[in-house]
């Protein structure tokens, strides 16, 4: 476990700048500036993560109010583009009910025309069974808006909005939560034609957002998302996007061709989703939604993971496996797109759902096993400290 540990320090030293600055491994210190080499970064480093859930208002708060959120994953997010699912809105309340409560049972009204009666003593009652509370099917979050400084300060750049849950708290609190993103300095992406442009490194990243519903940039539409991808390929160097696709849930972990239809709802077709943006262009491809890690493949020289799993969500997601297992993605690409190199730095929720390196790294053969499963002949080689790389 030490070995790969360090293995997966070394990725993150050799793969992670900030604007050019050199990353100090664990512990060092970064070289003086006579020492720093002059010339430019040979490209950009990317790190996405999955779904994020910070919590969610009023009684599932972290600690501190959020501060101090992602130390645990400091290392892994600090790159020159980190993105990431955000799937709670950040919002005071509005008054937009997305889950009524259900009503409370009545008895039955006694009949006034029956003739009155004195009823015989009732058999002594066999002691009750308490039936099972039914299951939860709606689920609502919403965060106040100040938890976009926890976003900022943990190293976001864009955050994806197109999923089921940014809109909870209605147009209002959608409306809300960009605005909130904006005054912390961070850009949102997924909404109908919404293109967010992030430049470093002398290169310009177009981070675009898909998903299945009415409120955003549709992911069942792949006529309108590729133009939409073509269109970005016009304002950047590089394309890169985010796909909120497919079911949910521990079995759904593989992913398999042709649509997925979750609680009646068509949630996209994932593998002809992906292919058909990367051959429009795109240079990555970053999907979340199944709220469990799925395979990864280079396609045409691309990367497309599928799934990027639950990062974090505190007091509102099961941090049990697989449901408890992500990663965080780091993909170093040339301004041409071509693929320079990456790792899956292995996360897990912990402290009721916090994001930490995870010291058993069940992230790495998940994620191997499945591309080998699902992706034959495509599937990424997933190295033993993470390294990811094309099938040679």
């Amino acid at each position: 476990m030490r070995m790969l540990l360090a293995g997966i320090a070394g990725l993150l030293v050799a793969g992670c700048s900030v604007a050019g600055e050199p990353v100090p491994a664990a512990g060092g210190s970064a070289p003086p500036p006579s020492a720093v080499p002059a010339e430019a970064p040979a490209g950009i480093t990317i790190a996405a993560v999955g779904d994020i859930l910070m919590g969610s208002a009023p009684n599932r708060l972290p600690p501190n109010d959020g501060r101090g959120f992602f130390d645990k994953v400091a290392e892994p997010l600090r790159a020159d583009l980190t993105m990431g699912n955000l799937e709670t809105p950040l919002s005071e309340p509005t008054e937009h009910v997305k889950c009524p409560k259900p009503p409370a049972p009545t008895s039955p009204a006694p009949d006034p025309s029956a003739p009155p009666s004195s009823p015989a003593p009732a058999p002594p009652a066999p002691p009750a069974t308490p039936a099972p509370p039914p299951k939860e099917t709606c689920f609502a979050f919403r965060l106040p808006s100040s938890y976009a400084t926890v976003l900022r300060d943990g190293g976001f750049h864009v955050l994806a909005l197109a999923n089921n849950h940014t809109n909870d708290a209605g147009p209002a609190g959608l409306r809300n939560t960009r605005t909130a993103l904006t005054s912390a300095g961070l850009r949102s992406t997924g909404g109908k034609d919404e293109i967010a442009v992030h430049e470093a490194n002398g290169i310009t990243v177009a981070v675009l957002g898909f998903g299945p519903y009415a409120w955003m940039q549709s992911v069942t539409d792949i006529d309108e998302a590729t133009e939409l991808v073509r269109t970005a390929q016009t304002k950047a160097d590089l394309v890169v996007v985010n796909m909120h696709v497919g079911g949910e849930g521990a079995d759904h972990q593989h992913v398999k061709p042709g649509t997925e239809y979750f609680l009646g709802e068509n949630r996209g077709d994932p593998i002809g989703f992906a292919h058909a943006v990367v051959d429009a262009g795109a240079d990555l491809v970053v999907g979340h939604s199944p709220h469990v890690l799925r395979g990864m493949e280079f396609y045409k020289g691309r990367l497309v993971a599928y799934s990027m799993g639950n990062f974090a969500g505190y007091k509102v997601l099961s941090t049990a496996f697989p449901m408890g297992v992500g990663g965080v993605l780091r993909a170093t690409l040339a301004k041409d797109g071509s693929w320079v190199r990456g790792a899956l730095v292995p996360t897990a929720m912990v402290g009721g759902g916090l994001p930490a390196v995870d010291q058993e790294a069940r992230a790495l053969d998940l994620v191997r096993d499945l591309s080998a499963a699902d992706l034959p002949g495509t599937a990424v080689q997933v190295g033993p400290d993470g390294s990811l790389s094309q099938a040679r």
